[in-house]
């Protein structure tokens, strides 16, 4: 009988570790390929794990709101029809086993003590006067969001057996924020122990700032916004940053647009943007210098093959995502406008999938959504370039002819490619941004629909 792991997926760059909410099948249950075995949860995304292969559920390994790191298997399936009692076979948690034969006693000691005072910290992080069950996403939200053992067993809880789910104490906090609800009193609020946090600080701590001077207002970052920073920290401490510019005439291409609006909507299901003419141009140029499509090992160039681009998309919250176009050399404007269309909906309601989220090669930014005419943006770590499109305005030009240069209004644009100056120099920086632009420039006003 073949047995068969089923993996915490990746989630992303900076993603290690998941939160199982839901175990949508139990030992002894069939399942066919692609069936959803298992809900998990990120601080980025929520996502259904399908199976990977027809079987039956032979173990599972960890429990509900255990969170696993990615790259640990979390189930067995058993792949040839051996029926399996489940009652011979429910789900535990595995037990940890400290290897102390090759530590000093002490030191053994001392592993076996921070082991022990760990499990403590879990078991105890709620107040006893609550007898609910907390996942660790949701205890590690409470502390980092300031909310009280006494607060917490107030929340209403909307998951089973009345569990405070993800959505329930981000919900609490939004309202506790804009008022809807009144924080307890000072003597209600009862010390929490400490919980590790999954973000490192950086390495030079921030100055401190007196916020007592003034009419002030103090926000917490959410966990996301901190996952942000330090990625954003570690980018710039990790790549020396150079931006170059370039200023495009995409008189053309608007044209070609504002024309086929509304035929490309009949066509295709699906309206156009810029934004997949943008990749489009990107896709080409990167063919061209395929040098600006890799990441950095050490003193290794590691040249990606495929060309996954990202485009970075902003959330209701504020915060941004980055959903991973596949391939995008292969796709025509069509498939481009259908894929974009597709990420940046679900992207602003939360149901990208995990894989959708990760092994870009290269990331636009459209600053120009803001109404910016250019930007600097901070590379997208492990990538070396990221490329920002600003607003495209019109205005005056000078254009050359046949009878003499000519004064015309035409739709202009900014492009800002921020490189890693490890690897990539001035003139492959340079010349792929301007490969880019000569693209947008060279756009055929009568591309067919």
């Amino acid at each position: 009988m073949a047995k068969i792991e089923l993996l915490m997926p990746k989630m992303g760059e900076s993603i290690i570790e998941a939160t199982i909410l839901r175990w949508n099948k139990k030992v002894g249950d069939k399942v066919a390929v692609d069936d959803t075995i298992l809900e998990i949860a990120t601080d980025k995304v929520d996502s259904e794990i399908p199976s990977p292969v027809d079987g039956v559920i032979a173990e599972i390994l960890y429990p509900e709101d255990s969170v696993v790191e990615v790259g640990k298997a979390i189930a067995i399936i058993s792949t040839e029809g051996d029926n399996i009692d489940a009652g011979e076979a429910a789900p535990t948690v595995p037990e940890v086993k400290q290897d102390t034969e090759e530590l000093t006693p002490a030191a053994a000691a001392e592993q076996i003590m921070k082991d022990v005072a760990q499990v403590q910290v879990d078991k105890h992080a709620i107040s006893e006067s609550d007898d609910r069950f907390y996942s660790p996403l949701v205890k590690s939200i409470a502390k980092e969001e300031g909310i009280s053992a006494v607060e917490l067993a107030q929340i209403p809880g909307s998951g089973a057996n009345s569990r405070v789910t993800k959505k329930d104490i981000l919900q609490y906090v939004n309202d506790k924020k804009t008022g809807k609800i009144n924080a307890p009193s000072v003597a209600e609020v009862k010390q929490q122990p400490e919980v590790p946090s999954p973000i490192k600080a950086p390495h030079t701590p921030a100055p401190k700032i007196n916020f007592n001077t003034g009419d002030v207002e103090i926000i917490e970052m959410d966990r996301m916004r901190r996952l942000i920073a330090d990625h954003m920290v570690m980018s710039k401490q990790t790549s020396p940053h150079v931006t170059s510019f370039v200023e495009a005439d995409v008189t053309n291409m608007v044209k070609w647009r504002d024309a086929n609006k509304k035929k490309f909507q009949e066509k295709n299901g699906t309206h156009i943007t810029y934004t997949p003419l943008f990749v489009d141009a990107v896709a080409r140029a990167i063919k061209d210098f395929p040098l600006i499509n890799v990441s950095v090992d050490g003193t290794k160039i590691i040249v990606k093959k495929d060309i996954n681009i990202g485009m970075a998309a902003a959330l209701p919250s504020g915060n941004l995502i980055v959903p991973v176009i596949k391939n995008a050399d292969m796709l025509n404007l069509a498939g481009l406008a259908m894929i974009v269309n597709d990420l940046a909906g679900r992207a602003r309601e939360n149901k990208l999938k995990p894989d959708e989220i990760q092994d870009g090669t290269f990331t636009i930014t459209n600053v120009g959504t803001f109404g910016n005419l250019m930007g600097t943006p901070i590379i997208n770590q492990p990538q070396v370039a990221i490329l920002s499109t600003g607003a495209i305005i019109k205005k005056p030009a000078v254009l050359e002819t046949e009878y003499g240069d000519i004064i015309a209004i035409r739709h202009k644009m900014f492009l800002s490619l921020s490189y890693d100056h490890r690897v990539v120099d001035g003139a492959l920086g340079g010349a792929f941004l301007k490969r880019v632009s000569d693209y947008l420039e060279a756009f055929d006003i009568n591309t067919p629909v």
